[in-house]
């Protein structure tokens, strides 16, 4: 394997260290190493983090490669900092055996540029009625430790009892889409003022609370795991916040889209601000960041979600819902919890890749940068400013919300177990 020596880099912020990476893993750490390496890296300015962890990816294959394929998403994945993602479900066919787990796990491993954890879907193709094959798919390769009918909430209380039981035997988590259904029937944007205003039909804010709210009482009764995807409501925060105080397992996760945009973006009809959940309020905004900063939502997750063009650039009402997110995360986390105090360095390792792989039982991700860990790696250059250009992006779509945006940030270098999936900001073929 090729080793590197990676100089002055300040890890987790802190002080310039050199990092020494050989056969895969932290050689050496210190100042001023005297050592050999096949590829030298001047690293002076640059922050070095673990390699981020995504619980929430779509990568559409198979089925809908004409959106993302395991390889341009995993691409995208490494040029956002990320070293292992969490692929959901909801593909065609949809990932409810271990046949369909298996071979999304095995294209991310053919792809080499980031780990592919494939999430299993809780019921059979999503529909909500019978419980998919949740056992087999964590005995297959895959060993699938996390499941969701992510695009669609287990809205029947017995079924998403019956799931929470089923993992707990395997140490598994249930990840619910919290969305009551019957309260968000044609919903287009969030329920507010600006969609009284433009008479779009509106998504309450209850409607994912109520079931959150469900949902951590039936967690807590049988003792079993449950997170919450893509938390978006002050009111949810405060549920979950309680849930955590009484001791309960339950963890949560934000978008970066929903720590900086909010619903007024959706006076322009502008079909890439569609999502769901919804963009919320600013006081939504503002209460998610300090949960995030509070530990009260563990972990920041991309819900990478791309669509072909012809399925956002049409009106507004038959518009598919969803943002990509995997190479702007990182920078839109530094100008929303780092350049505003609420994080340091260290916080967003925590809440990007110690927590997110704890949550899903990803071994080897998550670790330390320490001698003797895996040299799971990203180096990121906080100093950089720089205009979202989508058509540059390594996934296949190009539903960028921050398209024209200046953000900060942008990384480096990204190692898989020692190996470069990025270096000097351009990707390195495999």
């Amino acid at each position: 394997m090729t080793t590197y020596l990676i100089r002055n880099a300040q890890i987790l912020g802190g002080a310039p260290r050199d990092i020494h990476i050989v056969d895969g893993v932290f050689a050496a750490i210190g100042e001023d190493l005297d050592v050999r390496a096949d590829i030298d890296i001047d690293a002076h300015g640059l922050v070095a983090l673990p390699g981020l962890v995504d619980l929430h990816t779509h990568l559409r294959e198979p089925g809908r490669e004409d959106a993302e394929t395991v390889l341009t998403g995993t691409r995208a994945a490494a040029m956002g900092g990320y070293t292992a993602v969490h692929a959901m479900a909801n593909t065609f066919p949809v990932a409810d055996s271990a046949g369909v787990v298996e071979q999304v796990w095995r294209l991310g491993r053919e792809s080499g540029y980031c780990d592919v954890q494939p999430v299993g879907a809780v019921t059979v193709g999503l529909e909500g009625k019978q419980l998919a094959e949740l056992g087999a798919m964590h005995d297959s390769a895959a060993g699938v430790r996390v499941f969701s009918d992510d695009g669609k909430c287990v809205d029947d209380a017995v079924i998403m009892r019956r799931a929470l039981e089923y993992v707990k035997a395997f140490d598994g988590v249930v990840a619910q889409h919290a969305q009551e259904p019957r309260l968000t029937a044609g919903a287009q944007m969030n329920e507010g003022r600006v969609s009284g205003e433009l008479g779009l039909g509106g998504w309450p804010a209850v409607a994912e609370e109520s079931i959150i709210a469900r949902d951590v009482l039936l967690a807590a009764h049988v003792g079993s795991r449950v997170h919450i995807c893509h938390l978006s409501t002050a009111g949810s925060v405060e549920i979950v916040r309680w849930a955590k105080a009484k001791g309960w397992d339950v963890t949560a996760e934000v978008t970066p889209h929903h720590l900086l945009l909010t619903d007024e973006l959706v006076r322009s009809y502008d079909p890439v601000y569609k999502v769901n959940p919804p963009l919320r309020t600013a006081e939504d905004v503002e209460a998610l960041r300090e949960a995030l900063a509070d530990g009260t939502i563990d972990a920041v997750a991309t819900d990478h979600a791309p669509h072909p063009a012809e399925d956002k650039d049409c009106e507004w009402a038959v518009a598919a819902m969803g943002m990509v997110g995997l190479e702007t995360a990182l920078s839109v986390v530094q100008q929303t919890m780092v350049d505003t105090g609420l994080l340091n360095w260290e916080g967003v390792a925590d809440r990007m890749s110690h927590r997110p792989a704890r949550i899903g039982r990803l071994a080897g991700h998550g670790r330390p940068i320490s001698v003797g860990e895996p040299a799971n790696l990203v180096l990121f250059d906080p100093a950089y400013r720089g205009v979202v250009n989508p058509d540059t992006f390594a996934t296949r779509s190009r539903n960028s919300p921050y398209k024209g945006m200046d953000l900060p940030g942008r990384v480096h270098a990204t190692f898989l177990r020692g190996e470069a999936t990025v270096l000097a900001g351009e990707l390195v073929e495999r």
